[in-house]
């Protein structure tokens, strides 16, 4: 059965959806992200990465939310989708899913990805990490030719700072939009939708 139905959170409790995804991998918009990502695999042997989601704007982005380091529900030995998605079945992506749709932000003109982009089996960042993860980021930019702007996800996010702004980017800077934060700081949960909204005006 094919799945097309993306218009609601967590659709990657699907193993269909999972497919779709992924049939759609060598599409002229992801080809290269998917390469790069492939790139990590093999430099990178003991890490998981995930793929970008080919429902967003791949490599035609304007908008690239950059977010701390994947979690288990991007990897497929943990049930996850092997996928850096807001369609992913977890609360952060849904409630990345809900925020970009509370902004009016088109998906098509957004990129997911993470300062550091895979997952090791914890959700600690070294700074041995964060300086691999900013290498690679350098890599990444160069594949986002319409990139304009930045929203760094959550104070970890902001690591990439220096180097982004030394790009031709509007940087923007958000809570993370976590159970933690949610649960934590209401004010800075709030705050996300406003601060999104700042990537098209």
């Amino acid at each position: 059965m094919q799945f097309d139905n993306f218009s609601s959170p967590r659709s990657l409790r699907f193993a269909a959806a999972v497919s779709a995804k992924n049939a759609l991998l060598y599409e002229p918009h992801i080809e290269q992200l998917t390469k790069y990502v492939e790139g990590l695999k093999i430099k990178y042997p003991d890490w998981q990465f995930p793929y970008f989601d080919p429902h967003d704007g791949g490599q035609r982005a304007d908008i690239l939310f950059l977010l701390e380091k994947p979690g288990p529900k991007t990897s497929p030995e943990r049930g996850g989708s092997g996928f850096i998605s807001r369609d992913n079945n977890d609360a952060t992506a849904e409630a990345i899913f809900n925020f970009t749709n509370a902004a009016g932000i088109p998906r098509k003109r957004t990129v997911l990805w993470n300062t550091i982009p895979g997952w090791n089996g914890t959700i600690k960042m070294t700074s041995a990490e964060n300086k691999a993860g900013l290498s690679e980021l350098a890599n990444l930019l160069a594949l986002l030719p319409n990139l304009s702007t930045v929203v760094l996800v959550g104070r970890k996010a902001e690591k990439a700072f220096p180097l982004l702004e030394q790009k031709p980017v509007k940087i923007i800077v958000s809570a993370h939009p976590s159970p933690k934060v949610r649960a934590t700081n209401r004010s800075m949960w709030d705050s996300i939708t406003d601060r999104w909204l700042l990537a098209i005006n």
